[in-house]
């Protein structure tokens, strides 16, 4: 049902490196707020369907997740987004690169992608 993106932040040096550790600034989407510090990521469950069975309950949900990396200049955007794909691919696939992208709404440099999960029950 949620993927385990905060708890795998949480347990990764490079994430903490890059986006801090009180508090670690990855969040779901709108749970922020006012304007963090930078750099910053956010999460939120784009699809997901429990693997279903005729003679049992699901024991696992599919998920995909997208992530979306905040920062003023693009080392720290870069940093940011390879910390968090290296924390996130022993559990995780990565499953789409989006693009790198002057955001309009917080003039900050913006880098997506998409991780796909199973999250057993």
């Amino acid at each position: 049902m949620i993927a385990p993106i905060f708890q795998l932040c949480l347990t990764s040096p490079a994430v903490l490196q890059a986006f801090g550790s009180d508090p670690t600034r990855v969040y779901s989407f709108g749970l922020i707020e006012k304007q963090p510090a930078l750099p910053y990521a956010v999460w939120q469950t784009v699809s997901g369907i429990p693997e279903n069975y005729l003679a049992q309950r699901p024991d696992v949900d599919a998920l995909t997740t997208q992530i979306d990396v905040y920062a003023k200049d693009e080392a720290s955007l870069i940093q940011g987004a390879q910390a968090l794909r290296d924390a996130f691919e022993p559990r995780g696939y990565i499953t789409r690169w989006g693009g790198q992208m002057l955001d309009p709404e917080t003039k900050l440099l913006r880098l997506s992608f998409d991780v796909d999960w199973l999250v057993p029950r």
